[in-house]
């Protein structure tokens, strides 16, 4: 890290070209993830708002921006570390590594495009797109900085179902069993159950009164338990102190909110049986996962500020205080205290790097399609009849040969999963040659209650330690349109009571309905289902299923089609990201060779040094093994291996020329958050150094 002072009279406009420099290159970083995943974020920050599963989403955002604000002083003070090296790799180093990074994640996020699961391709993507713009408009130190507030990036991936499924079952059991021990232990009559499905613990009343209260995924606790990992570890990392200490709270954390929830269970249970379900009702969600977070939290914080004292703040340095300090040293001798950040200012270089990077995100915003397929809904979901409102059978095209009806609308499976609407229909063979074809049309304003149909009826009652309920006989995914592409997932079982087979092909996408006279965008779950005679008779509904498939694509005329590149990309980007993927790691491979070479270098020229030199280097080598090697404390090492005096001015001429030689370096520490710049060897960073060398 090399510094250089300035005069008074350049002071200021060197400020203000660095703060111009800063601010574009964030800004840069900022819109660019704006503008390429703001379909994605849009879906997940809607969902956040009306899913528990998700709400922890919204905290995000503030964490990261906190994060990033307690990281200012230490970004701060690595913007700019010029790299003077004369091979061109290494002075390129990071901008090749950002370069093929990008190119990793964002082929991986076309390729997730043309997936079932898109929108979780692309938001696993988004933290590897913000490395890599980090690393070619800055450098790998402010990428070390930063990496803990882009890895918090990673929660903003909606929890896949089957997760959620496996622990929430495990907590209810849990939960029910300790709520339900807890009641009968201060004398209320209440029995568990363990019958197919949740946990139920039956209150019988003092009234003689039954009430049941059945504990599923939602009232596991899951949601407020994912939520509070989040904060528990902005917690940990924020706590000074002991790294020990720090995950000695992450796992105190999760008891915690288990503890909490049986108690809230527990006391929703006396409420119930001393005031009636509608009260109880009431008090579950009001004290909901949100609550029951913050709440979490809360005593977090005060068992943490109980039991793990923060350490003693040092004494202040009075060398800190000296007015002579700044006229010739950019950091304190004596603690080692950045006085002098270093000021960046845009070069050709960074122009050129922040033109391509528009370049290649005007090019790929030019192909970039819905998350979703968008489609125009063809006509209002319901419509008034003389028998009374029912679905609107223009949603769907008439197939040649078959009576298309409106079945029901199952309001109850509304109320259950969260639902908007959920409408079912009916495609009936005119001469009876044909099996039925039902269509479920399902939905929500988010993606949440949409559920997908292996995950509740093979993965659910597995994670629960039931037996399902059906065999599944097969399950894949089928393109069935090509532009613009939807991939559905085929899912075809049979049932254990009755041999009952059913095949059902369904797919997800948004479309624009007309809902009580104004235009909405809303998610849509389509369900195809087909009773096949017998197994046998399995892949006869496939292709049958395809057929309506199709007919249904073709009617819901889509508002925007895939551009030939994005549809080559797309289909070929596994391959393209593995071999975007083999180049960065040949990058790295060829970068930690450089390295190694440099290091042996280091290595014959202390073979070679005075005996002098030896003792410097010794001397860092021992202050840093003391875990201080500020200048003045170096220097007291070498006075106890010289036993010699020498003036403090001196002493730091003769590390400056140490550093020149390649001997030593200039390191610069996170203290709290706050940038200590130290003398290191680099000798000193592996012990075994000269053993793995054979030197």
């Amino acid at each position: 890290m090399q510094f250089k002072m300035s005069s008074p009279s350049d002071f200021g406009s060197l400020f203000t070209q660095h703060r111009l420099a800063v601010a574009l290159k964030f800004s840069v970083i900022s819109v660019v993830i704006l503008l390429l995943y703001a379909q994605d974020l849009g879906i997940i920050f809607t969902g956040a708002l009306s899913d528990e599963a998700s709400f922890h989403i919204l905290a995000v955002p503030i964490l990261f921006a906190y994060l990033l604000f307690r990281k200012r002083k230490m970004v701060n003070a690595v913007l700019h570390q010029p790299n003077t090296s004369s091979v061109w790799f290494t002075r390129n180093f990071s901008t090749l590594a950002g370069a093929a990074l990008f190119a990793t994640a964002i082929l991986t996020y076309w390729f997730g495009s043309y997936t079932f699961t898109p929108l979780e391709y692309h938001m696993v993507t988004l933290p590897f797109v913000a490395t890599a713009l980090v690393l070619m408009l800055f450098n790998l130190q402010a990428l070390k900085q930063v990496v803990l507030p882009i890895a918090f990036l990673f929660f903003l991936t909606p929890p896949p179902a089957e997760i959620l499924f496996s622990i929430g079952s495990l907590l209810s059991n849990l939960s029910a069993a300790a709520a339900n021990a807890l009641a009968n232990l201060f004398g209320l009559a209440s029995v568990l159950s363990n019958s197919y499905g949740s946990p139920i613990i039956t209150l019988t009343r003092p009234d003689s009164s039954i009430m049941t209260f059945s504990v599923d995924v939602a009232c596991s606790g899951i949601y407020s338990l994912i939520g509070f990992v989040i904060f528990a570890l902005f917690i940990a990392y924020i706590t000074r102190g002991k790294l020990r200490n720090k995950f000695a709270i992450l796992l105190m954390g999760i008891p915690l909110i288990i503890v909490l929830n049986i108690i809230r269970i527990t006391t929703i249970l006396f409420i119930g049986y001393y005031y009636g379900d509608e009260l109880a009702l009431q008090v579950f969600h009001t004290v909901g996962a949100t609550v029951l977070m913050f709440i979490g939290t809360l005593v977090l914080l005060g068992i943490t500020e109980k039991f793990f004292k923060k350490p003693k703040p040092p004494p202040p340095c009075p060398t800190c205080t000296s007015t002579e300090l700044y006229a010739y040293e950019e950091s304190c001798p004596q603690c080692g205290k950045l006085k002098t950040f270093p000021k960046t200012k845009l070069n050709r270089n960074d122009l050129t790097k922040i033109v391509c990077i528009a370049l290649v995100v005007a090019v790929l915003l030019s192909i970039q399609a819905p998350v979703f397929a968008l489609t125009q809904g063809p006509a209002e979901i319901e419509i008034q009849t003389p028998t009374g409102t029912q679905g609107n059978t223009l949603l769907l095209p008439q197939v040649q040969g078959y009576t298309l009806s409106y079945v029901f609308r199952d309001t109850a499976f509304e109320q259950l999963s969260g639902e908007d609407a959920s409408l079912v229909y009916a495609y009936g063979s005119a001469n009876g040659t044909f099996s039925t074809v039902w269509v479920a049309v399902e939905l929500a304003t988010s993606l949440a209650p949409l559920h997908r149909w292996e995950t509740c009826l093979v993965n659910y009652p597995i994670i629960q330690g039931y037996q399902p309920t059906v065999r599944q006989l097969d399950l894949r995914d089928i393109q069935t349109q090509e532009n613009p592409p939807i991939v559905s997932r085929y899912f075809a079982f049979q049932y254990f009571n009755n041999n009952q087979t059913q095949v059902v092909l369904y797919w997800y996408q948004t479309a624009k309905f007309n809902v009580n006279g104004t235009t909405q965008l809303m998610n849509l779950k389509m369900s195809l289902v087909e009773y096949p005679q017998s197994p046998e008779a399995i892949p006869a509904s496939e292709a049958h299923l395809l057929i309506f498939a199709k007919a249904i694509h073709n009617y819901w005329q889509p508002i925007q089609t895939w551009t030939r590149v994005a549809l080559i990309v797309s289909q070929n980007g596994l391959v393209l990201s593995a071999l975007a993927g083999v180049a960065l790691m040949a990058i790295l491979f060829y970068g930690a060779l450089l390295n190694r070479r440099s290091r042996l270098f280091t290595l014959r020229l202390y073979s070679k040094i005075s005996p002098q030199n030896h003792l410097l280097v010794n001397a860092v080598v021992n202050a840093q093994h003391l875990g201080d090697s500020s200048t003045r404390n170096v220097a007291a090492e070498y006075q106890k291996l010289t036993d010699l005096q020498i003036s403090e001015t001196s002493f730091t001429q003769m590390l400056i020329d140490a550093e020149k030689a390649g001997l030593v370096k200039k390191n610069l520490l996170n203290v709290d958050d706050h940038p200590v710049l130290n003398w290191a060897c680099p000798l000193a960073d592996k012990k075994s150094l000269l053993h793995w060398f054979g030197l």
